[in-house]
């Protein structure tokens, strides 16, 4: 008769002592820093405008499969947002619209470049959070607005 060890786990606070990992403090960028297909953003941003977007809901003619509408309560702003380095859209979703007011000083965490039409929109999905904050004391530089520059995805071929 063969006979099994078992394993039992470890209880007691030297166990917990054990498995508790110490948490990394967040490292935050400026906006002149952001770059196409980035994520893991954390940045504090004023937010210089916003403006909803319609969104249509009853597309007609022969859609395809994949470009399936969004779900019908989903709200859509799109906020000009920036740092003393520069600017960029955020689009925001739903409950996130609630926050992006103008003039209000928000940190983003976990933010991430989504690419629409060759341009750069910062977005924080579920994984992320936007959280309002003090007023910041630095003036915006919407000269340097990265909404505004188009990229062009290039295939390189080696030979």
């Amino acid at each position: 008769m063969a006979t099994r060890a078992t394993s039992k786990p470890a209880s007691g606070a030297g166990a917990q002592a054990a498995t508790v990992t110490e948490k990394k403090k967040p490292v935050f960028t400026k906006v002149d820093k952001l770059q196409p297909g980035t994520n893991g953003h954390n940045l504090t941003v004023k937010v210089v405008s916003s403006k909803n977007v319609p969104i249509n809901n009853n597309r007609g003619g022969g859609r395809s499969v994949l470009s399936r509408p969004p779900p019908r309560n989903t709200r859509i702003s799109e906020c000009l947002v920036g740092d003393e380095t520069g600017s960029i859209i955020f689009t925001a979703r739903n409950d996130q619209v609630d926050i992006m007011n103008p003039g209000a000083t928000v940190i983003l965490r976990n933010a991430k470049i989504d690419m629409f039409k060759g341009i750069m929109r910062l977005a924080v999905d579920k994984w992320g959070r936007v959280e309002v904050t003090e007023p910041a004391k630095f003036e915006v530089k919407e000269d340097n607005n990265l909404s505004l520059v188009e990229y062009e995805l290039v295939n390189v071929t080696e030979e």
